[in-house]
């Protein structure tokens, strides 16, 4: 019912006016110059009919107190709502529509129908009624309670209706005013503006055939900003950020921690960290505002930051290297605990966000996360269940499929079955060759190159070669991988160790005459003596994936 309103809506904003998409200045039909049917191309006829108002001049001072106390609306919008409409008497407001129309009759105005605008901001209040009387709720306990904050998130075309007409419709029934009413810009998609031709007109229903939720709902979150901006959906950033952040940063820390505290548990006491769990603690309140203010993306970056040191401490105490020496038992058990209590802590920074990441790792701590003020106490002394899969890595397969089934409205592929044949290794080039390419490649076989960062951990050179360095290289975790690289000129190899590199990791072992090489390093430059690796101290994380 919702969706079929919203759509005639948008035919009667067609019929009846028009609308400025920059600064959301409204004209009616008779403002517009040469307005013409999009449908018929006929012109609009004037013509005189009953209607019925409302006089909102008499609450001309109410809302301009409303809007200008208590951060009600943004400044921008207090200052557009002062210029266009309350620096002059209200005119009174046309609340009716006569037939034809559609939507509710008007009980005691045969053929009059109430517009739109007027009856659809009632669903709120309507929905909430459906689900009080479900569940044996109060509806004056949610609508004229002073405890309870009311929330709109809205486009900015539609401002004007709930930032003039919606308040005073509140007033007048003794309901409760919107605590804040947060209004944002379009939505455009690769810097255009979405179109189904193009298959950037994605249907809700379209995204979850193929991608999990919570990756759009971050990636909004390190858009949105407290302003009315408009927000780009570019597609292979999306990737990358869901793929880098919440799956090779956040996801990580507890994928490579909990599987070695799965029988013991978590330490007694809370170890020695550094101070990092207690610094993090202190962002609550700074995290807190951010959210609060509607400035997601600073939100996001404070807590990502926080995620990054604790990758750190992780990368530098090595649990992986700890399970191998029987003696260091308890300090493995340490580590893991500073570890999967970073990662709670973050989780529940990022769990107005992400709320199906928080019921998740509840489930892995043995203790469900309700409450923000649980970020301040790490745990201790619990068990720790096996570690599951929580977030899976955006493949830009995914995104190209979804794209097309918005484009064409196909379904989903369905997942592959056992029998299906697994698909053939690419074939690799090697990666010492001199010979020219043989041929050009499209962006699909490209694309399944798969780039990921490494730190060397050993280096030496291969005396019987006068080009080959042979590197030890850490894919994070246990994932480590020897292999040869012809940048002898460039870098003695004791200045190579700790570094970070980019390595293409999904290539087939080549056996060398000096060994097995299991990857290659990818490097910038025209050779020889000028070789260029990546910075030691990029922020990168190894295993984190390119693209």
């Amino acid at each position: 019912c919702l969706i079929k309103n919203l759509q005639k809506m948008i035919l009667i904003l067609i019929k009846y006016g028009d609308s400025c998409e920059r600064c959301g200045t409204t004209y009616t039909a008779a403002e517009l110059i040469d307005p013409v049917s999009i449908f018929s191309g006929a012109k609009p006829e004037m013509r005189s009919a009953k209607h019925l108002f409302i006089q909102i001049e008499k609450l001309h001072g109410f809302l301009e107190e409303w809007i200008s106390t208590d951060n009600h609306v943004q400044p921008e919008v207090a200052n557009y709502l002062k210029g266009h409409f309350l620096s002059e008497p209200l005119r009174d407001w046309d609340i009716s529509r006569p037939a034809p129309y559609f939507g509710f009759e008007i009980p005691d105005a045969p053929g009059h129908y109430w517009f739109v605008w007027f009856d659809a901001p009632i669903g709120y209040l309507a929905s909430t009624l459906e689900w009080c009387q479900k569940h044996g709720e109060d509806f004056d306990n949610w609508w004229r309670n002073e405890q309870c904050e009311v929330h709109h998130f809205i486009g900015k075309d539609i401002q004007y209706f709930h930032v003039l007409f919606w308040p005073v419709m509140l007033k007048t029934a003794r309901l409760n005013l919107p605590k804040q009413v947060h209004i944002h810009g379009f939505l455009n998609v690769n810097g255009k503006k979405m179109a189904k031709r193009e298959g950037t007109f994605v249907m809700g229903r379209t995204y979850l055939d193929h991608l999990d939720p919570s990756y759009l709902r971050y990636y909004y979150a390190t858009k949105l900003g407290p302003r009315i901006e408009d927000l780009d959906l570019n597609l292979e950033e999306f990737v990358n950020k869901v793929n880098a952040d919440l799956v090779g940063k956040v996801v990580n820390l507890a994928s490579r921690s909990a599987k070695f505290v799965r029988e013991t548990g978590l330490s007694a006491s809370y170890p020695d960290d550094g101070g990092l769990f207690k610094q993090a603690a202190a962002e609550a309140e700074a995290i807190a505002e951010a959210y609060e203010s509607g400035d997601y993306n600073r939100a996001m970056r404070q807590i990502m930051a926080l995620v990054d040191r604790a990758n750190q401490y992780v990368e530098h105490q090595a649990p992986w290297t700890l399970k191998k020496d029987p003696q260091q038992a308890g300090r493995l058990q340490d580590v893991c605990t500073v570890a999967l209590n970073l990662f709670r802590q973050a989780v529940v920074y990022l769990s107005p966000v992400l709320p199906k990441l928080a019921e998740q790792t509840g489930q892995l701590m043995n203790q469900k996360i309700v409450d923000w003020e649980e970020l301040q106490q790490p745990l201790v002394g619990t068990p720790v269940n096996e570690f599951q899969r929580m977030l899976s890595r955006v493949e830009p397969q995914q995104v190209q499929a979804m794209i097309e089934a918005s484009r064409s409205g196909t379904p989903a592929p369905e997942e592959p079955t056992p029998d299906q044949p697994a698909a053939e290794t690419p074939e690799v080039v090697d990666p010492f060759t001199t010979e020219p390419l043989a041929e050009v490649i499209g962006i699909d076989e490209f694309m399944k190159v798969d780039l990921r960062v490494a730190r060397i951990e050993a280096a030496e050179a291969v005396p019987e070669a006068n080009k080959l360095v042979r590197l030890t290289l850490h894919l994070g975790g246990e994932h480590r991988r020897n292999v040869f690289a012809g940048i002898k000129a460039a870098y003695e190899p004791a200045q190579l160790v700790g570094r970070l590199v980019i390595c293409v990791a999904n290539l087939a072992p080549r056996k060398m005459k000096f060994g097995i090489s299991e990857g290659m390093v990818v490097a910038a430059g025209p050779g020889g003596k000028e070789v260029f690796l990546l910075s030691p101290d990029t922020g990168a994380q190894p295993g984190q994936r390119i693209h």
